[in-house]
């Protein structure tokens, strides 16, 4: 494998990384000044901590359209990052847009009920196979949040197990054994390893390996009639978008229901990128209840809990609380109904798993023509590229990987007027047409040549 300082030279001439830092900062001298001012008031400059993480420094932008962003410099980049997600039908969608601001004419919230909250709710539950009742809010960890107190008050239960390198959310509660570091992994013994200061004990957290079926029944063994719930991306997306081994869900699912415990998706990634029923669709295997966010907002700020009727039955009956004074918003209601209007539309996901399909294969062909050793997991419109040797079975495989030499791909890229997301991901959106697809491969091409 070249090594991380290699030199990669564009159609112009070579260029080493240094060169194309410099290059990226000369075109990017409104970003660099806006975040430099940034950090004075907000704290770390930024408004989610995972945006630190950008060479040179996080991007400013001014406007989006498409698959194409543009900075306030006046660069225009094709996204492969969509807002870490939501934007599945590309950036200021006419279809979400003209809905949006017909509604924020009518109101902008109103902390009450309307047509919109009945009429996404029938959607959701003609569409998602574990949906009886549905429940909303804002965004992905409040949900989650949701799904296991009720797990909690349904079994009479308060542990619940989850995998290491799965994210759920920045609550306390589950903000761990997310990306723990070998030495930590070492230290821990199998403890939960919190993600950093300030939080909560994790007595209430069982973690376990991905595609471990053994530690998954040793935990059952060891906690029988504790286990609330097992919690999982059907997908492993937060962490190199690993999926589940052939008959992994299957064993879940079973385990669970011998052993009075809840199976829950969290398919705030996978939900409505996979296929429209989700990962649950794609698999064929239907949980008690299921967790959405990202793209069934098309880009607005909107979460969902699905779940079987006698389950949500004790929010229902108020059993459960479940509150928030901007939960149903009609705004965000709005972009919602004219997403999963958009979404349910003839040859939407072949097209999407057709692009994306074209776009994964591109990129490791081109990294492998340069003798890269290159990894890729994923489906449809959502997959993840590692520099590595073998293919990941769980979080721990990602370790091997040369993260180092990822990160200056990313510059690379960025300097070829592609943006992509510094940990591996890349969304593709109905807007990356194949004109989009072949300019960004033939960028790619020119970070390699």
């Amino acid at each position: 494998m070249p090594c991380y300082n290699c030199q990669i030279m564009p159609a112009n001439g070579q260029l080493d990384i240094a060169q194309r830092l410099r290059s990226v900062q000369r075109k990017t001298v409104g970003s660099q000044e806006r975040f430099g001012r940034a950090q004075k008031s907000l704290a770390g400059g930024v408004s989610s901590g995972l945006r630190r993480s950008a060479r040179p420094y996080p991007l400013y932008f001014a406007s989006g359209q498409g698959a194409r962003m543009t900075d306030v410099d006046g660069n225009v980049y094709f996204d492969y990052g969509l807002a870490w997600g939501p934007l599945i039908l590309g950036h200021a969608s006419p279809q979400i847009a003209d809905k949006v601001a017909a509604q924020l004419r009518r109101g902008l919230t109103f902390g009450a009920q309307h047509d919109l909250e009945f009429e996404v709710a029938e959607r959701l539950t003609e569409i998602i196979p574990c949906a009886d009742l549905v429940c909303f809010a804002n965004s992905g960890t409040e949900i989650v949040q949701v799904a296991l107190r009720l797990a909690r008050a349904y079994t009479g239960r308060q542990k619940f197990l989850k995998f290491e390198g799965h994210y759920h959310g920045w609550d306390d509660s589950v903000l761990v054994s997310y990306h723990p570091t070998s030495v930590e992994i070492t230290a821990s013994a199998g403890a939960p390893i919190g993600a950093g200061a300030g939080q909560h004990p994790h007595g209430d957290v069982l973690i376990a390996e991905w595609n471990d079926r053994e530690a998954v029944e040793r935990i059952f063994a060891e906690h029988d009639n504790e286990i609330s719930a097992v919690i999982c991306e059907p997908m492993l997306c937060n962490s190199g978008c690993i999926p589940p081994e052939e008959g992994f869900l299957e064993f879940l699912r079973e385990i669970t229901v011998v052993k009075g415990a809840l199976l829950i998706f969290d398919e705030v990634i996978t939900g409505f990128r996979l296929a429209l029923a989700g990962a649950q669709g794609w698999y064929g295997v239907v949980p008690d209840l299921a967790t959405y966010a990202k793209a069934i907002g098309g880009g607005l700020p909107f979460s969902v809990l699905a779940g079987k009727g006698q389950i949500m039955d004790l929010i229902a009956a108020g059993k459960v609380v479940h509150a928030g004074t901007l939960n149903g918003n009609p705004v965000v209601l709005a972009a919602a109904k004219a997403t999963l209007e958009a979404l349910s539309q003839d040859n939407v996901y072949s097209d999407l798993s057709q692009r994306g399909g074209r776009l994964r294969n591109g990129i490791v062909s081109l990294l492998e023509s340069k003798g890269y050793n290159v990894v890729s997991h994923g489906e449809a419109s959502v997959f993840h590229i590692a520099f590595m040797k073998q293919p990941a079975r769980c979080y721990r495989d990602l370790l091997a990987a040369d993260t180092q030499l990822y990160s200056d791909f990313v510059l690379a890229l960025l300097d070829e007027e592609v943006l992509a997301l510094p940990d591996g991901r890349w969304y593709v959106s109905t807007a990356h047409t194949h004109e989009v697809i072949g300019a960004t491969l033939a960028a790619v091409g020119r970070a390699l040549s």
